[in-house]
């Protein structure tokens, strides 16, 4: 494929499903009804509330179980759930757009909502069943799931560590196994967690939290985010229900989009917070440098166009979130138009996730971009007074740089060039969560 026609095909968004309304089977995954002034107005006094005391909780790495559980009462945890089936009816992009905003007032917060939003819409675009019906019930009510996908033994997808099996007694399963980067599981009702069982089938369990056998450890040593409850979680023979075990391979076709845009939205969070707090600093600084070109420092042109810059990488970060995560929308339109006519083929849903993977992917390169600049040089507007700790300005770069590292933007820009000049299929970048051994499904 030429270069010419590969950027024609991202430049060119697939159509979206008919607006013909689904049948009651699949009532899950509709168009949104929501509006993005209610959503901010129901939300965003509690994202005030709690960006009033993300200061100190940084300064001293105080755990947000208060903040998170406003959020679930305020029900944030069912904002995609359709307003019939009991939550609001948002689209993605309006999900992200408050994941933004949540992440300018507490990136922590707005990073542990990542593994429980997306279980979300992976139970929205499941195929209909009783036991769906279940979860969708229990997420309605305010049960909050957390994280613990990725092994602690350098185990990978194809080589997994942990292990599901019956249950001696024939009550259910059990699951062994050590998994890291655990995010958001120390404020959890369940942990979502893939292991595999002895025949090599590849499984998600949704295990109690609150039970024996469950071990979460505060053990995250990073930098940032320091408060997303991101370190180990060990199981040691700890229960299943078999009503609570889905085939890996049944996930949601867009779910690493998913996770990735969740990391994009906070991070344009932390690049507006940046430009509210070098505002403020600048604000608040008492003179100038005899250099400068004007004795207040709040009115010194060159410091002004450091706030100027700051602001317009914040836009475009923002920007960038809003454009890209309506992609998703596309790739849940295609789901949903399979779903009510029964097309099994996929082909609408993957042409949707190749346009949505490429402008994800872009957005990624170039929100990063925009978040490590404004975070490095909002300080050249503030002087030494700007390095105060009890400022922590430097928790906006601490925070940006540990979400930048998960996905190396570096491999994402090899493969959108191997897009734009090979036509390359962007998705196929993690493999897929197939059996290990023997090609059985759950």
């Amino acid at each position: 494929m030429s270069a010419t026609a590969t950027a024609t095909a991202t430049a060119t968004a697939p159509a979206p499903a008919t607006a013909a309304a689904p049948p009651a089977h699949t009532d899950l995954l509709v168009p949104a009804t929501a509006t993005d002034a209610e959503l901010s107005a129901h939300f965003q006094p509690v994202f005030d509330r709690i960006a009033a005391g993300n200061l100190e909780r940084e300064q001293h790495r105080v755990f947000p179980h208060e903040q998170v559980r406003w959020l679930i009462e305020a029900g944030l945890g069912r904002v995609r759930i359709p307003v019939a089936r009991g939550g609001f009816g948002a689209s993605l992009r309006q999900t992200f757009q408050l994941l933004t905003d949540l992440g300018e007032a507490d990136p922590n917060v707005s990073h542990v909502w990542r593994n429980h939003l997306a279980f979300v819409e992976d139970r929205l675009n499941a195929e209909p069943s009783a036991k769906n019906d279940v979860w969708i019930d229990r997420l309605v009510a305010g049960e909050f799931v957390g994280g613990g996908w990725t092994e602690a033994n350098n185990g990978s997808f194809s080589n997994l560590k942990t292990i599901l099996s019956p249950a001696p007694d024939g009550d259910g399963w059990r699951i062994t196994g050590a998994k890291f980067y655990a995010t958001g599981s120390l404020y959890a009702d369940w942990l979502d967690v893939i292991g595999r069982t002895e025949e090599g089938r590849i499984i998600t369990a949704l295990v109690r939290r609150h039970q024996p056998g469950v071990e979460l450890v505060d053990d995250w040593s990073g930098f940032g985010q320091q408060t997303t409850a991101s370190g180990s979680a060990n199981y040691a023979d700890a229960h299943v229900d078999a009503a609570d075990l889905f085939p890996a391979s049944e996930r949601f076709s867009y779910q690493a989009l998913f996770y990735q845009t969740s990391l994009l939205a906070i991070l344009a969070g932390i690049t507006r917070a940046t430009q509210r707090d070098g505002i403020a600093a600048l604000t608040a600084r008492g003179r100038n440098y005899s250099h400068g070109l004007a004795k207040v420092a709040a009115e010194d042109p060159q410091l002004l166009q450091v706030i100027g810059r700051v602001s317009a990488l914040a836009f475009g970060a923002e920007a960038a979130v809003q454009r890209s995560s309506a992609t998703l929308d596309l790739v849940a339109a295609a789901r949903a138009e399979a779903l009510l006519t029964g097309d099994r083929s996929g082909t609408a849903e993957h042409e949707a996730l190749v346009f949505a993977t490429v402008e994800t992917t872009r957005a990624q390169v170039a929100i990063i971009e925009s978040a490590l600049t404004a975070t490095t040089i909002v300080f050249d507007a503030l002087g030494s007074s700007g390095v105060s700790k009890h400022r922590a300005i430097d928790r906006h770069w601490r925070n940006a740089r540990t979400l930048a590292s998960h996905n190396p933007r570096v491999y994402k820009e090899r493969i959108l060039g191997e897009w734009f000049v090979h036509g390359t299929d962007p998705t196929k970048i993690y493999g897929e969560l197939t059996d290990s051994a023997g090609g059985q499904s759950a």
